[in-house]
């Protein structure tokens, strides 16, 4: 049977509180428990404005005016809610994430306001989307989130029991009439379907819920070893695990170890299909064959026994080409930077451009020129590695680097007799050629 509200805060945490509020009834009750509970200096809120509705103003001064009455701190956040292919809810809920993400200090605690009915919703439109085990678990009462944790209090409390408490208490809040607008998948499920659990199965939600809490049981029981396995396919760099050491693993292990593995990375979740597509499109490729799977800006490749994911970026332009002296860091067109360390620059200015194709190379040691095709093939350098890949010529069209992969023999000889180093940093990522060595 679902708590009452007066239950809610029992595991209450020492740390410092932040509540997303976003005005509505539950968040309402759950900001007014939270008041109540422990000094006001301890507890902050934050507002996010999505700019979807024409009111989304009126209802941050709605926010401001609750929280000053209250005596807690309110930070209201804007934020674009960009259209992607996973739909509108998915959309906004992520910017609010990354919004909230965002706003949190190390080791705070930001606390939802998701109750039971949003439990048994959130395990019904899973099922619905053939989630497994740890899907179906659906929302939990504690989580790693950004630099702090995740709480959700009122998991134990339904919507009617949250409604009394605002009433006794004189609450106001916000109705927010995109509610009721069933386009959207949960409001169908909320104002449509569960009526109808209800009327034939008054207990409909509260079991729905607790079937989520039996998923969530069974998921922690294979959490551990899923941990062990992610470590066993594992390389040098996150990014990637090793295509033989998955494909010995038992299918349902490997389903288990790549959800946690793309989670693990930051990455958006994958769609019901996406573990399908991987067994199919990716494991099971030729080493040659360079397969890719894509959805909601990330992307999941395969060269030789890497399997490899991350945010989806653009190579370097084929086009183009920059003269740089080598004095301050290069920004290059996605993101990346080039930088020279441990000198004051080069005698003079070089260029740095895409590969064309066809460029070779005379390396340390070598009586002759290498196709940088083949080099690069030769030090194990993924593909998705060599379309970012900047390279440096002298002003005769002399090969001279090929990011900080590769240095020709007189290049190499400059820089070590300066004590210098050319370094490519690529945008948030680390080194992935260095998974060659090695969720």
């Amino acid at each position: 049977m679902p708590a009452a509200p007066a239950t809610a805060l029992h595991d209450l945490p020492a740390a410092p509180l932040c509540v997303g509020y976003s005005g509505g009834l539950d968040s309402t009750v759950l900001l007014h428990l939270l008041a109540s509970s422990r000094p006001a200096h301890g507890l902050r809120a934050i507002h996010v404005h999505h700019g979807l509705h024409a009111d989304a103003d009126r209802w941050s001064t709605h926010c401001e005016a609750a929280c000053a009455a209250l005596g807690v701190e309110l930070t209201v956040i804007r934020v674009k809610v960009a259209a992607t292919g996973a739909g509108p809810e998915a959309a906004a809920r992520d910017a609010r994430h990354a919004a909230f993400a965002s706003a949190l200090g190390s080791d705070e605690v930001l606390a939802l306001a998701h109750h039971r009915d949003d439990q048994a919703e959130t395990f019904l439109l899973r099922a619905l989307r053939a989630s497994s085990p740890d899907g179906l678990a659906a929302m939990r009462r504690w989580r790693t989130f950004g630099r702090g944790r995740l709480w959700r209090p009122l998991l134990d409390i339904d919507r009617d029991a949250l409604l009394a408490y605002a009433q006794a208490h004189g609450l106001a809040w916000i109705e927010d009439p995109s509610n009721a607008d069933t386009a959207f998948d949960r409001n169908f499920l909320r104002t449509r379907v569960m009526p109808l659990l209800r009327e034939r199965w008054p207990h409909a939600s509260d079991a729905l819920a607790r079937s989520a809490a039996l998923c969530e049981r069974t998921d922690a029981l294979l959490d551990d070893e899923d941990a062990l396995a992610l470590a066993n396919v594992g390389l040098s760099d996150p990014r990637c695990l090793s295509r033989m050491g998955l494909l010995a693993l038992p299918e349902s292990r490997r389903a288990r170890v790549l959800r946690r593995w793309i989670d693990a990375l930051g990455l958006p979740a994958l769609p019901a299909n996406g573990i399908e597509r991987i067994e199919h499109e990716i494991l099971g490729a030729r080493d040659d064959a360079e397969p890719v799977f894509q959805w909601h800006g990330a992307v999941v490749r395969a060269w030789r026994d890497l399997l490899f994911a991350d945010v989806a970026r653009a190579p370097l332009p084929a086009d183009w080409h920059a003269e740089w002296d080598g004095r301050a860091p290069l920004a290059l067109p996605d993101g990346d930077v080039l930088a020279l360390d441990g000198t004051a620059g080069f005698d003079t200015p070089l260029r740095v451009h895409a590969r064309q194709g066809g460029e070779r190379l005379m390396r340390a040691g070598r009586s002759h020129s290498h196709a940088l095709k083949q080099v690069l093939q030769e030090l194990g350098i993924p593909p998705w590695e060599r379309e970012r890949l900047p390279l440096l010529s002298d002003g005769a069209g002399e090969l001279l680097a090929a990011g900080d992969l590769v240095h020709s023999a007189r290049f190499d000889a400059w820089l070590r007799g300066r004590g210098a180093r050319l370094v490519w940093r690529r945008e948030g990522e680390t080194h992935a050629a260095t998974a060659r060595d090695g969720n």
